[in-house]
């Protein structure tokens, strides 16, 4: 049986307070803290991030009600090939190498109309969100804490700029349609780890430029150090798991390091978390940056 590891110490893990970027204070130390994090292990915690407890209470209350409702339910939202919106059984996500994952998830993203000229030109991710109309709170819940977790990004993408010498609004300036997505998870409760190809999330590095992580207080998930010890993120009330993906090891000519990490339910409880996968637009010339 795979063994927990231990619990990421916050010199490991650190938490960073971001006061100053919502009261407009100079971003210095801020940025200081954010690139160690970014050098040394790719994740890190936000505190006072500005989206409200409610909004987050409320979409794991409906991720919950939602995941509670008959397969027969949630599968007439099955997620669809063009767009990648709607729920995905579990079985289907795999990374090569492993187990599928054993998770579900309801996925959505920035909600475009067919008429959007990008939705035309049938770019990926592109495209409506798909609800279930029967159950209108699902989203009313997701589609609150997608408003916040966007905003979010985009307020950590000035301090992200600030950490490499650049002006504030450089990313911003990427993110006239930017492509988020956010998913709800749900990992069922599962036997003990005996299987080293099978978990809740095989281990990988996000492809993208940011995840915003919400879990609930069973935890789960688990980073690998630069050493090769894996140690676990504890569940920290009223925070944000922030990590890179490998969009910015590209900006950053490697510098700023995506993390393998991966997810193992050890609880025997059901798990839920909902990442925001932070993507900027698809035209981006994203190419290492001069300095």
């Amino acid at each position: 049986m795979m063994q927990a590891p231990r619990p990421a110490s916050r010199e490991e893990a650190p938490v960073l307070d971001l006061t100053p970027l919502n009261q407009g204070a100079p971003l210095g130390d801020l940025a200081k803290s954010l690139r160690s994090a970014c050098e040394t292990i790719g994740f890190f915690y936000v505190a006072n991030h500005g989206v409200p407890q409610s909004v987050v209470d409320g979409v794991f209350d409906a991720t919950r009600r939602y995941f509670s409702l008959p397969m027969e339910d949630r599968m007439r939202i099955k997620i669809d090939d063009r767009f990648r919106r709607g729920f995905m059984p579990q079985g289907i996500n795999q990374h090569p190498g492993y187990a599928p994952d054993i998770k579900e998830s309801y996925e959505f993203a920035l909600d475009l109309p067919l008429d959007d000229p990008d939705v035309a030109a049938n770019l990926p991710l592109h495209g409506p969100n798909r609800w279930p109309p029967e159950h209108p709170w699902l989203r009313t819940a997701a589609e609150a804490y997608f408003d916040g977790t966007l905003a979010l990004g985009k307020r950590l993408l000035r301090v992200f700029a600030v950490s490499l010498g650049l002006d504030e609004g450089f990313f911003l300036q990427y993110c006239k349609k930017p492509m988020v997505q956010t998913r709800l998870f749900h990992y069922p409760p599962a036997p003990p780890v005996q299987d080293d190809k099978a978990f809740g999330v095989a281990p990988h590095t996000d492809y993208g430029m940011i995840t915003l992580l919400t879990q609930d207080p069973i935890g789960g998930l688990e980073l690998r150090k630069r050493d090769g010890e894996w140690v676990g993120a504890p569940f920290i009330p009223g925070t944000f798991v922030i990590n890179l993906g490998d969009m910015f090891k590209v900006w950053t000519n490697d510098v700023y390091v995506s993390n393998l990490h991966r997810v193992v339910n050890r609880s025997g409880k059901e798990r839920y978390s909902i990442p925001t996968f932070f993507n900027i637009d698809y035209h981006t010339p994203v190419a290492c940056l001069p300095s």
